[in-house]
C-alpha cells in the first residue's frame, strides 16, 4: 500500500490489483494505524469499479465517519447514481481534498 501524507488527510492507494483484498486489508490496518486521520482511498486505477467492489469498503467507511473523520473514495469508473448515500466518491484527488475541507468546517461548526 502506498501512503501519502498531506496536511489534513492521508491518501491510501492499493499497489496490487485486487480491490477486494485491499478493502479487507484496510479493515485491519485503518483501525490500527489511521483511525484518527481523515482518509482518501485512491481507487483511480480501478477504471471499471463495480458497486459490489465499492460496498466492500462500507463497514470501514461507516466506522471512520462515525468517529467524525472524513473517508473519501476517488474513482472515475463507477456509476455515481448507484453509490450508497453513506459513501463519498469523487472523480479527482482535488475534489477529495475539497470534500475534506468542507467536512472539517462543518465539524468545527458543530454539524
Amino acid at each position: 500500500m502506498k501512503v501519502t501524507q498531506k496536511d489534513t488527510y492521508t491518501i491510501l492507494e492499493d499497489e496490487h490489483d485486487d480491490v477486494l483484498k485491499f478493502a479487507s486489508y484496510l479493515e485491519y490496518v485503518v483501525p490500527e494505524k489511521y483511525e484518527d486521520l481523515n482518509l482518501v482511498i485512491d481507487l483511480l486505477k480501478y477504471t471499471e469499479l463495480t458497486l459490489e467492489q465499492l460496498v466492500a469498503f462500507i463497514k470501514l467507511s461507516n466506522y471512520q465517519r462515525a468517529d467524525k473523520k472524513s473517508f473519501v473514495f476517488v474513482n472515475t469508473g463507477i456509476d455515481y447514481d448507484v453509490i450508497p448515500d453513506e459513501m463519498v466518491v469523487v472523480p479527482t484527488l482535488q475534489e477529495a481534498e475539497d470534500i475534506i475541507q468542507m467536512e472539517e468546517i462543518e465539524r468545527d461548526l458543530g454539524f
